[in-house]
């Protein structure tokens, strides 16, 4: 099993803890980077925690972890409504894809409710708040830990 979980994040999730705190909360970024190195060290995993608010560099990272053969949890943000190069990227991985949302996207405005990169996921976690990322951690280790050995040749 690859040790190695990328933790993706889209557009102005640089701003978490600032923008809009009655849906998302006053944690940082800063924060959930914390937590997630630390359930990721408690698993026995490591993960590299990235941020962009540009498609193309999303596209870019999403293709290095399909290269190391690393398992993917994504917060997209905005890139989740309207990103077919993200989504065409997310589809070329062959590791778990666990897609994440602060808030309950199907709970807001329709324009929010339709993510496209939940066609490439493995599972979705969403309107858990920061949490959110530790159960998509854990669910990602989950699946990789049962997943059965490959057969040597």
């Amino acid at each position: 099993m690859n040790k190695l979980i990328y933790i993706l994040n889209g557009p102005n999730l640089n701003l978490l803890g600032q923008r809009e705190p009655q849906l998302y909360g006053s944690t940082t970024l800063a924060q959930v980077e914390a937590l997630c190195h630390r359930v990721a060290g408690e698993l026995g995993m490591r993960c590299e925690f990235r941020q962009t608010n540009h498609e193309g560099v999303m596209v870019d990272w999403v293709q290095e972890a399909r290269e190391k053969a690393a398992a993917v949890v994504i917060n997209p943000a905005g890139l989740s409504f309207r990103s077919i190069p993200v989504l065409d990227a997310l589809k070329t991985l062959a590791q778990p894809l666990a897609e994440v949302h602060i808030t309950n996207i199907h709970r807001r405005e329709e324009l929010y409710q339709k993510s496209l990169v939940s066609l490439a996921a493995t599972g979705v976690i969403c309107g858990f708040g920061p949490f959110g990322y530790e159960l998509a951690i854990r669910a990602v280790v989950e699946r990789l830990s049962s997943a059965p050995a490959p057969i040597a040749a």
